[in-house]
């Protein structure tokens, strides 16, 4: 048997195989999770084997990239919406465990990469772990991250279950007597709306410019019996019903300014047609509706689009990924025209891009190497982690530049970061584990206390931020502080409490800001530790 794990791929594959089995293991609905085979990898490195460097660094690459092309889209999104109060919940909980590990580590007198190592344990930050262990080229930073932890999820979890109850909240009910601040790009609802204004008799939609710069699309033109898909060059008369789609707040505003709002059997207009068509073609991935020109081209109207499980209202500038569900209305024949477009064109081995995803590895990991002057503090370079997940995040926010393709069907893009974290964490794992017992021996209970503090003090700062200084309610500062501790089981726990999709939106707010931002914390701590 020994001879066997002497085998690079035998030994990868055993651990892999291991810890995920040990990762799947609950307790009340908590478990390790990937890292079970951080912590499976620790007892072979104890034992005395290792896994090649090359692997380990293949396999953060791999899993650094799929982080920014899935985190791309969203993340720039958030900084041109009202919902960046989450970025800014999120990035002040990495500022603070960034502070917090500081004063720990020069109170403690404990070594930079192991106090790194645990503050990326704190906030349960596998990407955090890339970025440190590559920072300080210390593998003992691997075992600060196995020491806290353990910690991180459990204080998370027993936060967000035990918080509401101590001050007695009724969530739902706080939830609806507080300003949502994602509200306005999500749920859309739809309205009929009766024309009684003079001043829109016999004029086009295109004259009136009815709703720019508002959620609001106005889809169809119901006149007597019949439906009309509303284009650009349709003529509205007065007493014409005009069904609208966005959210409350402008659909209301649209509603005073035209007429009045009347209810309509949509049954009985069954010319114009609803349907929902898959974006699965590579030609139209990456591309704009506003490029696309559906209605002046297909005279066709996308009234919203669903992506990852969330419906949004329609925006022209949004960029397509595979997966993608519009909601699109006109008649039959123009429906099937437009599917066609959407749909492939031809039978594919793969839904990953071969060229793309190694051009953005390499463009990446050259942009790694570069080094970037601090002044005051030297130079720092983002290197195999920082740099591909940077190229990554501009290339999966616009989807497609040149010949290079970044949206990929989230399974797809998933398997591969699953893959290449599994193998990451087997080398981190056994690099750490050579020296996990003489560092628990000589420190023992201080870096317990110390990782108990790194994961509190920034868990409570982040709650108090969006609830006292930003006013969110009960579940959008417990949500965006999950993200911001990227506390995936923390969310889970949020999730039991309430019967709202509004956790798992301001988790998913936050939690692109806390992958890059403890990132570049960890090289921070390097230069001043």
């Amino acid at each position: 048997m020994a001879e066997l794990l002497n085998e690079p791929l035998i030994l990868l594959f055993l651990i892999m195989v291991i810890g995920s089995l040990v990762g799947q293991l609950s307790i009340k609905g908590v478990g390790l999770g990937s890292s079970g085979v951080l912590f499976v990898g620790m007892v072979f490195g104890h034992l005395g084997y290792e896994v090649s460097t090359i692997i380990q660094n293949l396999g953060l690459s791999l899993f650094i990239v799929t982080v920014g092309l899935q985190a791309g889209p969203r993340f720039f999104r958030m900084l041109r919406t009202s919902g960046v109060v989450f970025g800014v919940v999120s990035i002040s909980i990495i500022v603070v465990a960034g502070i917090t590990t500081f004063v720990v580590s020069t109170v403690m007198e404990l070594p930079a990469a192991l106090s790194i190592g645990i503050m990326t344990g704190a906030l349960t930050s596998t990407p955090g772990l890339a970025a440190a262990l590559e920072a300080t080229g210390d593998p003992i930073a691997s075992v600060g991250y196995g020491i806290a932890y353990p910690f991180g999820v459990l204080a998370v979890v027993l936060f967000v279950q035990l918080l509401p109850k101590i001050l007695k909240i009724d969530l739902m009910q706080d939830l609806t007597g507080k300003a949502n601040p994602i509200k306005r790009s999500l749920t859309p609802e739809v309205m009929t709306i009766e024309v009684t204004k003079d001043y829109l008799h016999k004029k086009t939609l295109k004259e009136l410019r009815l709703a720019e710069g508002t959620s609001v699309v106005l889809s169809r033109v119901i006149r007597g019996n019949r439906t009309i898909v509303g284009l650009s060059d349709t003529v509205i008369l007065k007493g014409d019903r005009l069904v609208a789609v966005g959210n409350q707040k402008d659909l209301e505003q649209l509603c005073n300014e035209i007429g009045e709002k009347v209810t309509t059997n949509f049954a009985n207009h069954d010319n114009v047609k609803v349907r929902r068509i898959t974006v699965e073609s590579e030609e139209v991935v990456g591309k704009s509706l506003r490029e696309l020109a559906l209605r002046r081209k297909y005279g066709v109207t996308v009234t919203r689009i669903e992506r990852s499980g969330f419906e949004f209202n329609q925006n022209a500038g949004w960029r397509l990924e595979q997966g993608d569900i519009l909601t699109v209305v006109s008649c039959e024949d123009r429906l099937n025209e437009a599917e066609q477009l959407f749909s492939r064109r031809h039978l594919e081995v793969t839904n990953i891009h071969l060229f793309s995803f190694s051009l953005i590895l390499f463009v990446g990991l050259l942009v790694g190497m570069t080094p970037i002057y601090l002044p005051g503090l030297g130079a720092i370079t983002l290197g195999i982690a920082g740099g591909p997940l940077f190229v990554a995040l501009v290339i999966g926010h616009f989807g497609k530049i040149g010949p290079i393709r970044a949206r990929f069907f989230q399974p797809s893009n998933q398997v591969i970061g699953d893959i290449g974290l599994a193998m990451f964490l087997a080398g981190a794992g056994t690099t750490a584990g050579a020296g996990v017992v003489d560092i628990i021996q000589q420190e023992g209970v201080r870096l317990l206390f110390a990782g108990a503090v790194i994961t509190v003090v920034p868990l409570v700062f982040g709650f108090l931020l969006g609830k006292k200084i930003y006013g969110l309610s009960m579940i959008h500062s417990l949500g965006a502080m999950c993200g911001g501790m990227t506390s995936t089981p923390g969310l889970g726990a949020l999730n039991s409490l309430v019967e709202s999709e509004d956790p798992a939106i301001a988790y998913a707010a936050a939690y692109p800001f806390a992958l890059i931002f403890v990132a570049i914390m960890a090289q921070v701590l390097v230069l001043l530790l």
